[in-house]
């Protein structure tokens, strides 16, 4: 999964804090309170974004309504793992991203892994923010 650029990290952001489908004129109504910006330049945006996959669209009236395929969190997810498949050492890298965290961060993780080892990859609940 490549990574996003500024713009476009700004948008789905928005769609991912949001949770619910969105047209163009919102997104472009919600930056226009950071930044000028024009609304073809947040169509074509959210177009890419459709192209990439990161985004459905359907229509709503004459307009396209936007969501984000997965969540914030399956997303990091899934580009940390794009970043591991690049080193032969996985474990290697792991424990030197790991040593970086905070304590907070590293007792986030042990209690993500016991819950791992407790049930194995279990669905997650799309409300559960943990």
């Amino acid at each position: 999964m490549r990574q996003m650029g500024q713009l476009e990290a700004a948008v789905m952001h928005r769609l991912w804090d949001w949770d619910r489908p969105a047209s163009v004129r919102e997104v472009v109504d919600d930056l226009q309170r950071e930044r000028k910006i024009a609304y073809t330049t947040v169509m074509t945006v959210l177009d890419n974004l459709h192209r990439k996959g990161l985004v459905h669209r359907h229509k709503q009236g004459r307009a396209y309504v936007y969501t984000a395929v997965m969540s914030q969190e399956d997303h990091t997810a899934s580009m940390l793992e794009d970043v591991l498949a690049q080193t032969p050492d996985r474990g290697a890298a792991l424990l030197n991203f790991v040593e970086q965290l905070s304590s907070e961060e590293q007792v986030q993780v042990r209690t993500a892994l016991a819950k791992f080892g407790k049930h194995g990859r279990q669905p997650r609940d799309p409300g559960d923010k943990e």
